[in-house]
């Protein structure tokens, strides 16, 4: 590598994926690298703040982390821009050397049933940005005057959803829940929730400490029958063999242990059924009143998984509402190539690369749910981006990248006081000018942490953790008068 050469790379998406590539480019010394952060929201971190439970404050620690690397003076964030529709990939080839996607998968997998479409049929995904605030579904409306609510999934998502629909409201109150969301749940009328898995208890997708959540919620009782826990002979040999490691056997654990307790008659219920497959969605003038199930057996795949497959067996189940929790699904950003059948980003080992003939494109990388599909833990994002980067700096050793002529030293001028005759303009500079010769209401990172402090003041005084800001209008308000009443009184006008 040439020690005397500026790499400037831009990221796509501010989740967690996003953050750890920025911290391992930050990290390099040969070549220095400065790194702009862009995303459509004017807040960062993703997931961590638009799907990480309300109840679960301590997950969303992480953030500690990503503000540190924020804090890095060849950080910079841009929010408030959306790719695709305000900034575009060849805007982004003029002034970077590489470019980053971190866009997760923002879409929902879908079940492929008749009467999927039904109103009370919903997305999980939408109902956790629903209760989290998230802008794109503020609007959304659950009919949670409904008494019987069935969960498919057996993921962490479906085990949040659940637990949201079961617990007492008022443990909510002093979480980062969305004020609207917390008062539809202090009005709900849900007595039952059925939490169905396609696969057995030993296959599970959810973690240990998220059925533990659920076996010791308060005002719900979970109820598990015995039989739901017995395993069949594929499912013990796979334990013995240690497939799905130690979460696998002590999930199995746990639900054994808890089918055997006596129920507690608390105000709801949630009922466990594993190896069943909704087949059907039934209605009543549009609306859903029933959910057909096929019981399902495992059978050994030549791969050596573990497969269901419909028995033929039928039971329906009256049901008001119905969450579908099995998967996200990434969807297709402008100009550049997509896998439907993945949901991802095609790329080999977070190159990007073109969908039919395999050929990688320079200088064009891809990390987290975009490159891998949604799979995994926060956590498991910063192994999967420190692979993807190292592959850039492999590329920028043997000058690979698509514009290597950008890679220049660089001069850091604040921009408001920036000369504009200087005819040395600085990469930093020139994402800037194009930034305001659209008009586009950028937010910086010293912005959201304007935003940050005015969630956190609002939130306590109603004795919350944060009280956040649910539209995009909102939330440029907000940083626009706390930036104002920051200011010593005789400069606020």
């Amino acid at each position: 590598m040439n020690s005397s050469l500026e790499l400037h790379v831009a990221i796509i998406g501010s989740g967690p994926s996003g953050f750890y590539a920025a911290a391992e480019l930050l990290n390099q010394t040969n070549p220095i690298i400065f790194v702009d952060m862009f995303d459509r929201l004017p807040t960062p971190f993703g997931l961590v703040r638009g799907g990480v439970a309300p109840d679960h404050a301590k997950i969303k620690t992480v953030t500690k982390v990503y503000e540190k690397i924020a804090a890095h003076p060849r950080f910079r964030f841009f929010g408030n821009v959306e790719f695709g529709k305000e900034l575009f990939l060849k805007d982004l080839e003029r002034f970077y050397g590489a470019v980053i996607f971190a866009v997760g998968a923002k879409s929902d997998r879908k079940m492929g049933i008749p009467g999927e479409d039904l109103k009370g049929s919903d997305p999980a995904t939408i109902f956790v940005g629903w209760y989290n605030g998230h802008p794109d579904y503020k609007n959304y409306n659950f009919d949670l005057t409904a008494k019987r609510v069935a969960v498919i999934g057996n993921g962490n998502v479906a085990m949040d959803v659940t637990r949201i629909l079961a617990v007492d409201p008022k443990k909510l109150q002093s979480s980062d829940i969305a004020d609207y969301a917390l008062e539809t749940l202090k009005k709900s009328k849900v007595e039952e929730i059925f939490l169905l898995g396609r696969r057995g208890p030993a296959q599970a997708a959810f973690t240990n400490p998220e059925i533990r959540e659920l076996c010791e919620l308060e005002g719900a009782d979970l109820v598990i029958e015995p039989k739901e826990t017995d395993l069949d002979e594929l499912s013990k040999r796979s334990l013995e063999q240690g497939a799905g490691g130690l979460t696998a056997k002590n999930n199995v654990k746990i639900l054994q242990e808890q089918s055997q307790k006596p129920i507690k008659n608390q105000p709801k219920k949630i009922i466990v059924k594993f190896l069943v497959s909704p087949v059907e969605l039934i209605g009543d003038n549009g609306k859903v009143t029933g959910i057909k199930l096929e019981k399902n057996k495992l059978y050994l795949e030549k791969d050596g998984s573990l497969r269901p497959k419909g028995t033929g067996e039928y039971e329906t189940l009256p049901m008001d509402l119905v969450f579908r929790s099995v998967g996200y699904k990434g969807v297709p950003l402008t100009d550049l190539p997509f896998d439907p059948r993945s949901g991802t980003i095609p790329n080999e080992k977070g190159r990007v690369m073109e969908l039919e003939n395999k050929k990688v494109i320079p200088g064009h990388y891809v990390v987290g749910w975009a490159k891998r599909g949604p799979s995994g833990v926060i956590g498991t994002n910063k192994p999967d981006s420190i692979e993807t980067v190292h592959k850039l700096l492999e590329d920028f050793s043997k000058n690979q990248l698509r514009n290597p002529s950008h890679s220049i030293p660089s001069i850091q001028i604040n921009s408001e006081e920036k000369n504009k005759d200087d005819s040395s303009q600085s990469q930093q500079e020139k994402i800037l000018d194009l930034l305001k010769e659209r008009k586009i209401a950028f937010v910086s990172y010293e912005d959201w942490k304007t935003l940050d402090q005015a969630e956190i003041e609002q939130g306590k005084k109603k004795g919350k953790e944060r009280e956040k800001y649910t539209t995009i209008p909102d939330m440029l308000s907000a940083i626009k008068k706390y930036k104002v009443q920051s200011l010593p009184k005789n400069e606020r006008f």
